[in-house]
């Protein structure tokens, strides 16, 4: 935190984007569950899982962030969000290709491979 008791913009920008991403999976999974098409209705699923788990994270982990480790690993891990869900769904509704789901899940992991080592730097 800075003098002021407001949380550094980045901060506040990660856990903003995990709330929205949270929300925006509710969305998604109660338009997979009664909008989708039986052979989209799983990759759907699987998209708002993805976005509603590391949302949470986000939200949640974002406040406590603080050194470039952290900051870090929290902003591969929206990066990998957009890429993995926004890709499943992309498809979907635009039938684009989904060469950057992979990319995305690669981030997620990576993004939780740093997170880990920050926290065992502490």
């Amino acid at each position: 935190m800075n003098p002021t008791g407001r949380l550094p913009l980045l901060s506040r920008l990660l856990a903003a984007s995990g709330a929205l991403l949270a929300a925006s999976a509710v969305g998604l999974s109660a338009y997979a569950s009664h909008g989708a098409e039986e052979d989209a209705r799983m990759r759907l699923f699987l998209a708002a899982t993805i976005a509603f788990g590391h949302g949470v994270a986000l939200a949640a982990l974002a406040p406590q962030a603080t050194g470039r480790w952290a900051n870090g690993a929290l902003t591969l891990m929206l990066a990998g969000v957009v890429g993995f869900s926004g890709s499943v769904v992309a498809a979907h509704f635009f039938g684009t290709p989904t060469r950057l789901a992979p990319i995305g899940g690669s981030l997620l992991m990576l993004a939780w491979l740093l997170h880990a080592i920050d926290r065992m730097r502490r």
